[in-house]
């Protein structure tokens, strides 16, 4: 009995000792609980942190949409590392089927708002292994269930091109949601290229048989969105159908040629310089219909024969060009060959004379050779032939200028040396030695047209010089008006030459009225239509207009009565000034016509100028200054008024050195019967500047023979001045022309855009006045001449032609933009002001500041009057792009199938009285008042590819 106790006991204690060998220790967790619990401790701390705390902690803003924010996490597990990344919305308040909000392509797939998305770090960042990915889902699933989480998890699968997801998401104790997506990318089926085959594709997730769809009606919910896209400015077609237009013109017009395709900005101003970019290239038009219940696949063939006018929402999108807010500098406009002219000025200070960048004795002319090319002599005579010979004669020197043009010292961009300069921008890529042979050329090309007495090309040959405008303007306009004034000498001297002997006995037998009329006659030929306005006249230029209006008026009445008083005989005269009498002979004082005052430039006045700094500003020095037109007014004077005397011509010329005791002050207005009643000498004397001994004034009126103005040299000498300022042009510093140039190319491009019709936009007329302002400003320095080599100036100018790029491509912009919605000016107002207010941060900053990861994004919706205007940019398909492009979906808009169509299918289930409801322990089901979204399909799908997102919730 004990042997076999002891023998049982033993058997146990082996028993026991195998058990305890053989014991699993549970407390030692596995690598994949490991795994899933740290995916746990990560989910928990940022749903601790929450939002704005995650923010804080360097969040990144997605720029695919507007406010999704995204944090990421590394995971591992055993060999293989996993990237967990969590996205969230600060304000989520949004509708997930509101089509215009920006989402996330999760969500708009499966309509979530927040969720995770957990992925292996590889190359393809996909999961490839099936088990994998669910293995990988559920650990998300565990983790997310014990932090008692809602948020959904996707999971990556097969190939990146697929765009596949699995998900889930649970939904508290009871229901459970799952994913899937998935994409084909080539040879969709037929049948799901239409309405119809997508619905019953749907229908087909929860009907039990394919029998069961015309049998029993499924309230399904339907909402859909379809893009519409415009073909491209440049897009391949239109080049064919130019073609096939140009092949048809010529075989029924004989003799024509090839016509030459219209571009978008042939209208433009700026047209005639160079051909621009359109900034638009295009639309994207998004057209939403409100959710609606279909219940057979009829109502969906029926859905898709629907016009797009039927849609409830209408969102217009521009497609910009990406060179628009480019700073790479690549774009070709005024810009771009201001900025080369800039350089040209830099290396302007190398030579003495703009020969010396040509001449091959130059030491520098290698290097110029080398790197700057001069366009074939072809080039050169178009070039010059533009300018000249086809050139107008009358240009509107006001044309296209700005308010503040005149703030800039350049040259009017009609006129002659403004055209030159914006030839010279695009004539061998504007260097300086392209620039100095059409310079030489055109000075020679001026030069023959003074030895040959042609008028100059847009250039006006009458009128003052206007001061305001550069020197070279100045010197071209003054040498218009001496070859005028030549032409009109050498005409009168063929004239007299082919006079006879009859003609001038007959002209000195006129009795004196005839002889008036005469020297009206001349003196309007001469040019001489009036007083002179000068420094030195005071308060005589009022009478001279009062007396040559009587004169104009009852010219035959005043000179019979001065006929029958006076035996001598008066020439030049331009009627009697009011009531004024000569001081010794009673009879009435006339104004004479007189020379203009001699045109003079602007150097020409600084001249003068100096003279009277370096001599003082005496009386007689100023007298002596202006002799010659001093001596030409007296001449005429006495020509006029035979019987006067030195204080006759100072109370007409200077009445302010004339002092009388009042009884002429209301002289002009007596008349001449009154006036003989006056006392007879009036009393009055001559100021202390002209009765000084030794005046300057007097001497002249002495030496002054009596000869009317058509008969006096003329003041201008038109062969001398005009020979100076040829010597000017063709001798001047290279940097003096350059800087001249410089002026008047901004000047001249800044008009010429200026012309460019942009309708009413504000934010443009504003940035045009501040690009005025700004030129202004920074081109002071060179109509003051102050630049020297190596300036501060020339960085300043590189920096203006910035600010003048960004303005030309808001300029071009605007009128793109103008012309395509003419009958809508709200649509182009709002999309200009969208893109002013995204592209003005970037106005001033250099190409390595500008952040061109972020992109112009505007979503516009279009009221009901608006949406034809919109319409009509879709025009109907030619008969070529018909065969080329075979319709394979509906909805068509003028001909035009969508580019993408998205449809989400929706079936709501009650949880009331349903399955889904929840059984409590005594029995009583717990009622849920919502709605549950049962199965939920997104489609997208193009006639190329289809990607459908599925989502089925379940009861668990």
């Amino acid at each position: 009995m004990a042997s076999s106790s002891k023998a049982n006991l033993t058997d146990a204690d082996e028993e026991e000792e195998e058990e305890v060998e053989h014991f699993d220790d549970f407390t030692l967790a596995s690598s994949w609980e490991r795994f899933i619990s740290e995916i746990e401790a990560t989910c928990r701390q940022w749903f601790a942190d929450g939002p704005k705390n995650l923010l804080e902690k360097g969040a990144v803003h997605l720029g695919s949409s507007n406010k999704i924010y995204r944090v990421k996490s590394e995971l591992k597990d055993a060999a293989k590392i996993y990237s967990m990344e969590y996205y969230f919305e600060i304000n989520n308040n949004g509708n997930i089927s509101d089509w215009n909000c920006t989402l996330h392509d999760l969500q708009l797939c499966f309509g979530v708002k927040e969720f995770l998305v957990i992925s292996p770090q590889s190359a393809s960042g996909v999961v490839l292994d099936a088990p994998e990915a669910s293995k990988l889902l559920s650990a998300v699933a565990i983790a997310l269930s014990n932090c008692s989480s809602f948020w959904p998890a996707f999971v990556p699968v097969h190939s990146p091109s697929r765009k596949a997801f699995i998900g889930i998401q649970n939904m508290g104790t009871v229901f459970t949601r799952r994913f899937e997506a998935d994409r084909i990318g080539s040879q969709v089926p037929i049948k799901f290229m239409h309405l119809e085959g997508l619905y019953e594709l749907f229908v087909s997730k929860f009907a039990y048989s394919t029998l069961d769809h015309p049998v029993h009606l499924f309230k399904v919910h339907l909402i859909m969105k379809l893009t519409y896209r415009t073909l491209p400015n440049d897009d391949e077609d239109d080049g064919i159908q130019d073609a096939d237009a140009e092949n048809a013109a010529s075989e029924t017009m004989p003799g024509s040629g090839n016509r030459s395709r219209k571009h978008w900005d042939d209208d433009c101003p700026w047209s005639e310089w160079y051909s621009a970019e359109d900034p638009v290239k295009g639309f994207d038009l998004v057209t939403t219909w409100s959710e609606k219940v279909v219940e057979s696949s009829l109502e969906m063939a029926e859905m898709e024969n629907s016009s797009p006018h039927e849609a409830e929402k209408w969102i217009l999108t521009p497609n910009l060009s990406p060179n628009l807010d480019s700073s790479k500098g690549d774009r070709i406009g005024f810009a771009s060959q201001l900025q080369l002219l800039v350089s040209a000025l830099d290396m302007s200070f190398e030579a003495q004379f703009m020969e010396d960048f040509v001449s091959v004795e130059n030491p520098g002319s290698d290097n110029l050779k080398s790197s700057m090319v001069i366009p074939p002599p072809t080039v050169l005579d178009r070039v010059l032939k533009d300018l000249l010979i086809e050139g107008s004669q009358f240009p509107d020197l006001a044309k296209g200028e700005h308010k503040s043009s005149r703030a800039i010292k350049g040259a009017p961009v009609e006129s002659l040396f403004a055209q030159f300069c914006l030839h010279s921008l695009w004539f061998g890529n504007c260097s300086i030695r392209a620039i100095a042979v059409l310079w030489i050329e055109f000075v020679r090309e001026i030069r023959w047209y003074w030895e040959e007495s042609q008028p100059l090309p847009k250039m006006p040959a009458n009128g003052s010089i206007d001061l305001a405008t550069c020197l070279i303007n100045q010197k071209l306009q003054m040498l218009a008006i001496c070859i005028e004034k030549k032409r009109e000498l050498n005409e009168e001297f063929q004239d007299c030459l082919g006079s006879n002997d009859d003609v001038f006995s007959h002209m000195e037998v006129e009795d004196i009225q005839v002889g008036e009329e005469s020297t009206s006659f001349h003196a309007k030929s001469q040019g001489f239509d009036g007083k002179r306005d000068s420094p030195l006249i005071l308060e005589g230029f009022n009478g001279t207009k009062t007396a040559i209006s009587k004169f104009s008026t009852n010219s035959q009445d005043v000179y019979s009565a001065d006929k029958g008083t006076s035996d001598s005989k008066r020439r030049g005269s331009a009627g009697p000034v009011g009531s004024m009498k000569l001081l010794n002979s009673c009879q009435s004082l006339h104004a004479p016509f007189t020379q203009n005052a001699p045109l003079m430039t602007e150097d020409m006045h600084e001249e003068r100028l100096r003279a009277v700094e370096a001599f003082g500003d005496s009386f007689n020095f100023s007298a002596q200054l202006e002799r010659e037109t001093l001596s030409s007014d007296m001449s005429a004077f006495k020509a006029a008024n035979p019987d006067a005397v030195f204080e006759d011509f100072i109370r007409w010329h200077s009445p302010g050195d004339w002092e009388n005791d009042g009884s002429e002050a209301d002289g002009l207005s007596k008349n001449l019967t009154e006036a003989m009643k006056d006392d007879w000498p009036p009393r009055g004397q001559l100021s202390g500047r002209m009765s000084g001994h030794g005046n300057l004034w007097r001497k002249i009126w002495n030496d002054a023979p009596s000869l009317p103005t058509y008969e006096q040299k003329p003041l201008l000498d038109p062969n001398r001045e005009g020979e100076k300022i040829l010597h000017y042009l063709e001798t001047v510093r290279p940097h003096q022309l350059l800087e001249q140039m410089v002026c008047t190319a901004f000047r001249a491009s800044a008009d010429t855009l200026n012309l460019t019709k942009f309708g009413s936009l504000k934010q443009m007329t504003t940035k045009m006045d501040q690009l005025y302002i700004t030129m202004a400003s920074t081109l002071r320095p060179l109509q003051a001449n102050l630049l020297s080599g190596n300036s501060e100036t020339i960085q300043d100018l590189r920096r203006l032609c910035m600010v003048f790029e960004h303005v030309e491509k808001l300029l071009t912009l605007a009128a793109s933009l103008c012309r395509k919605f003419i009958p809508a000016p709200r649509v182009y107002e709002a999309i200009f002001s969208d893109y002013y207010g995204f592209y003005l941060p970037t106005m001033g900053m250099g190409s390595a500041d500008v952040d061109v990861q972020k992109e112009f994004d505007m979503k516009l919706q279009l009221k009901v009057n608006e949406r034809q205007v919109v319409s009509n940019m879709f025009t109907p398909p030619t008969a070529n792009q018909s065969w080329r492009k075979v319709l394979s979906m509906g909805n068509l808009l003028n001909g035009h199938e969508p580019i993408r169509r998205e449809v989400i299918f929706s079936k709501r289930d009650s949880s009331n009285d349903h399955h889904y409801a929840v059984s409590t322990r005594r029995g009583t089901r717990m009622n849920y008042q919502q709605e549950i979204e049962t199965y939920r399909m997104y489609i997208c799908g193009t006639s190329n590819d289809l990607r459908v997102a599925l989502s089925i919730t379940s009861y668990d």
